[in-house]
């Protein structure tokens, strides 16, 4: 074991959180080594494997590696396979990727702001926690989140999030199938918004407007939608050093309890060292509970409360589907997956008794429920067409132009029976334990995801839709938060609400396993901006660090 690179500071994970502080830093000369557990990734070749994937799902581009295994969709519900140990009593439906640049590769882009409420769940609700900051705190961080990543939107439409500034681009127009919804939705008291989104509508950053591939899950062919790996990508041209395919397995401590560094281990199960005076753990908000438990042998750290690895949320989903009205064909798989929603429910009366939601208006079809029109008509429910022929060519073409598609994403509230801790019984290929996950959901949430499929079918009806169907489970949002919850009270958090540990005073924590609840907005903005307003703190730190030594 050798001691491969020093550094002021070091932070695990390259995913947007990671990137942006590393960047950030770096600018102001502050050296820094970012650890990523998996490969680089080529978006060419990516764009390729998923052309050849059977399966489109998220995951299909980016193929697991035995040193950085990843969930997949395809083992959700399935006992005993993927790299999750689920111990129920409900399968963890969420997912990310361990590759340079992290779940930004393969995300939708939605980049809606959480709302004032949001932050105090406990004082307004009384359901929940506060978080330790308000919205005011953290508005000018969205600002300069929005223009790092290059978000899209329309600030003449209210959605409950105060601004001090305009988008840095004007919004992504909304579809032809929007529009049907609108007009539908109106006729029962709703609206349909443009949905902020981190993707071009014009050329910024030296990156091209988005084209309408209509594959932004599960990838960008062209770049269009923002990923981390521009962040990255800048910070090591400014002197960033990027170690990619190690594996962190634990953060190291001196004697007085300070951290000095991380221990990560290769593909080929040798193990070396990254010292630095601060380290930022950027690792998600499974794998970095899972790193903090592992270490000091197996005892954790910066655990005196005992919520590292608790309180794990997600925003469960309510899906629907169906076809529209035979004289009304809606067009989908053109342009982003998603370009508006209805955002009203997000502020229910209700949410001391039941969860808010807000509604998802999908672009693709039933690609999320069934799959790709490839793999619906051709492997999916309708074996009569597999042969093709005239009849799939008329099923295809009734069938798909008509497909509707609704989603909505319910806030889950923190619980510590929800858990993720590490399967020292059951190891990886190369020895580190695997994620042991155990999940429910509450009839908080449940009442959410019950008045949601209610709005969908009121949807349904206006839209004069057929076939309607409500799925009868929830399926995961992706959005993986909560587990090092941030609070005011060391002994009810983990760290405090600038993302620095409460028991390591060096070490910081960025990413949405901060979030002390979810709300019901997409967490990439926010937790990108908790990140910039992380690492302004961190700067201010350093000089009376100690040395990396």
């Amino acid at each position: 074991m050798s001691i491969v690179a020093t550094a002021d500071v070091v932070i695990v994970g390259s995913g947007v959180a990671g990137a942006l502080v590393a960047d950030r830093l770096v600018r102001r000369g502050v050296s820094v080594v970012v650890l990523e557990a998996g490969p680089p990734v080529d978006r060419d070749r990516a764009v390729e494997i998923f052309r050849q994937a059977p399966a489109k799902v998220p995951e299909s581009p980016y193929p697991s590696t035995a040193h950085a295994p990843r969930p997949t969709v395809l083992d959700i519900g399935v006992p005993g396979t993927g790299y999750f140990v689920q111990e129920g009593p409900e399968p963890f439906g969420s997912t990310y990727e361990r590759v340079v640049g992290g779940t930004t590769w393969h995300w939708l882009g939605s980049t809606p702001r959480l709302l004032p409420s949001d932050f105090e769940m406990r004082t307004r609700f009384g359901v929940g926690r506060d978080w330790p900051l308000t919205y005011a705190d953290l508005e000018p961080y969205y600002v300069q989140a929005e223009k790092e990543m290059g978000v899209a939107g329309d600030g003449r439409q209210d959605q409950g999030s105060p601004r001090s500034a305009g988008f840095p681009m004007p919004a992504v127009p909304i579809s032809f199938l929007d529009k049907v919804v609108r007009g539908a939705a109106r006729t029962i008291g709703l609206d349909v918004l443009s949905t902020p989104q981190a993707r071009n509508t014009e050329t910024y950053n030296d990156r091209h407007h988005c084209v309408g591939n209509s594959n932004c899950i599960p990838i960008c062919p062209i770049g269009a939608k923002y990923d981390a790996v521009i962040h990255l990508d800048r910070a090591v041209e400014k002197g960033a050093k990027l170690i990619s395919d190690a594996v962190v397995r634990e953060v190291l401590l001196r004697e007085d309890g300070t951290a000095r560094g991380v221990r990560f281990r290769r593909p080929d199960g040798t193990d070396d060292e990254v010292l630095g005076r601060a380290v930022v753990m950027a690792a998600h908000a499974i794998e970095t509970p899972k790193i903090l438990l592992m270490s000091n042998g197996g005892d954790g750290i910066a655990n005196s409360s005992g919520q590292v690895g608790q309180n794990l949320m997600d925003h469960p989903i309510a899906l629907s589907y169906a076809l529209s009205a035979p004289d009304q064909p809606v067009y989908p798989q053109r342009g982003p997956l998603s370009t508006a929603g209805i955002e009203s429910p997000r502020q229910s009366p209700d949410r001391g008794l039941r969860s808010a939601f807000r509604v998802e208006i999908g672009n693709d079809g039933w690609r999320f429920p069934i799959g790709d029109p490839t793999f619906e008509f051709t492997q999916g429910p309708f074996p009569a067409l597999r042969e093709g022929g005239a009849a799939l060519a008329a099923r295809w073409e009734d069938h798909v132009s008509h497909e509707l598609r609704f989603a909505s994403l319910t806030e889950q509230l923190p619980d510590r029976a929800n858990t993720i801790t590490p399967a020292f019984d059951l190891l990886d290929d190369i020895g580190i334990p695997r994620p042991r996950i155990t999940f429910s959901i509450d009839a908080y949430t449940q009442g959410g995801l019950d008045d949601a499929q209610a709005l969908h079918e009121r949807l349904f009806g206006a839209l004069r839709a057929r076939e309607r169907t409500h799925v009868p489970f929830a399926f995961g949002a992706g959005h993986i938060m909560g587990t090092t919850i941030m609070g005011t009270d060391p002994r009810d958090s983990v760290a405090d609400g600038f993302g620095r540990s409460h028991d390591v005073p060096n070490m910081w924590i960025v990413g949405s396993s901060l979030f002390p609840t979810c709300g019901t907005a997409n967490p990439t903005l926010t937790l990108a901006a908790l990140a910039l307003r992380t690492e302004v703190a961190l700067r201010a730190a350093l000089p009376s660090l100690p040395a990396a030594v």
